[in-house]
């Protein structure tokens, strides 16, 4: 579980059911025999519904490999590849400076890049995008805000008839990086949040009368969903149900103080100073980035993974996996990346990437 606070903040003031990725090899004269490597991975709900675009797809390019994946959540997937129950763990977080410093082989490998929104249910409010920031959200979550026409919302949306009515806030009650991502935004754009509660895939929330807890992108989605004037935060791969259900995006003050909406072009924005400000291990916030244009709810989606491996073959099928994932011929090409709201690489990262991956191989153990 990471409760400790993380410390890379290159680009502050600026992780339910396992997943499961079994390969199976195609024996020499082109015969189809049982699998005989199987890779478990588990974590990110938000990574889950890229995973389901690019299995079949892998399956495909690489007859004989079999995929089957659930989703289980961030936290779990570094703390389950952390612990060596899984081979590959998935997580919209990057290890805390302290699991990074005793877990050397351990290592965070970018795959794409995700962005966040923060979704609303507002009756009566279709079609109308309401504009909110940080501190208004800190707010909301420490329960210092707690009607839906306060001043602190009223002002930012002139215009905009808000009801009277009780604020509901979902939060996450597993460890997730949704959570890391959102907690984040709060404790970089609000001094006050960032001396009180701070931000990882689990704090301690402060009490609010009205809130309500629920469990990966899918329970979340459910609640606000069933929910009238609820608020939360989900991750972007689940825009089109966020549609379906009705429910509405704020649009988000970045650090140029301009309200915006997760966009190929915001998300673009904020990831376009990455080369110089991501480090070697690409352990790095994308939140609340500089630029007039930037989203301030991006991340990288990790891939965690220990560079040392007990068997040739496992280390070769991670490394041809990840590889395949962040190539733009590969997994992150636009027809898989589009379809859940993320981008690629930019092609320094993505290097990086690659090079972090080469770094898998068999070794002898201590």
């Amino acid at each position: 579980m990471m409760t400790s606070r993380h410390t890379n903040r290159a680009a502050g003031h600026q992780w339910a059911a396992a997943s499961l990725l079994t390969i199976g090899l195609l024996a020499l004269g082109g015969a189809v025999q049982a699998a005989d490597l199987t890779v478990h991975e588990t974590g990110s709900t938000l990574l889950y519904p890229l995973f389901q675009l690019w299995i079949p797809a892998y399956e495909t390019a690489h007859p004989g490999v079999v995929i089957q994946a659930e989703a289980s959540n961030s936290g779990n997937g570094i703390e389950q590849a952390l612990a060596g129950h899984v081979d590959l763990g998935a997580s919209d977080a990057y290890m805390s400076d302290e699991q990074a410093e005793h877990n050397p082989d351990i290592v965070n490998i970018p795959i794409a890049i995700s962005a966040m929104t923060v979704t609303y249910n507002l009756p009566g409010s279709h079609g109308t995008d309401l504009r909110l920031d940080g501190p208004t959200l800190s707010g909301i979550y420490s329960g210092t805000i707690t009607y839906w026409d306060a001043p602190q919302i009223v002002a930012q949306n002139p215009g905009i008839h808000l009801p009277h009515q009780t604020i509901i806030p979902i939060r996450r009650g597993d460890p997730s990086g949704d959570t890391f991502i959102f907690t984040q935004f709060l404790d970089f754009s609000t001094p006050s949040w960032e001396n009180s509660v701070g931000y990882g895939s689990v704090v301690t929330w402060p009490s609010v009368a009205a809130e309500q807890t629920a469990e990966g992108n899918e329970g979340v989605l459910h609640l606000v969903a069933n929910t009238p004037y609820a608020i939360t935060y989900l991750g972007v791969s689940l825009h089109d149900e966020v549609a379906k259900a009705g429910l509405s995006d704020a649009l988000l003050k970045n650090q140029a103080g301009a309200y915006v909406q997760p966009t190929a072009e915001t998300v673009n924005a904020a990831a376009s100073g990455l080369d110089e400000r991501t480090p070697p291990d690409e352990r790095l916030s994308l939140v609340f980035a500089p630029g007039e244009k930037s989203y301030p709810l991006i991340a990288y989606e990790y891939a965690v993974v220990s560079v040392r491996q007990h068997e040739p073959q496992m280390a070769s099928a991670l490394r041809a996996f990840l590889l395949w994932s962040v190539s733009l011929d590969g997994g992150n090409a636009p027809k898989y990346l589009d379809a859940v709201g993320f981008i690629p690489l930019p092609d320094f990262i993505r290097a990086l990437s690659e090079k972090q991956t080469d770094r898998i191989r068999q070794q002898a153990t201590n």
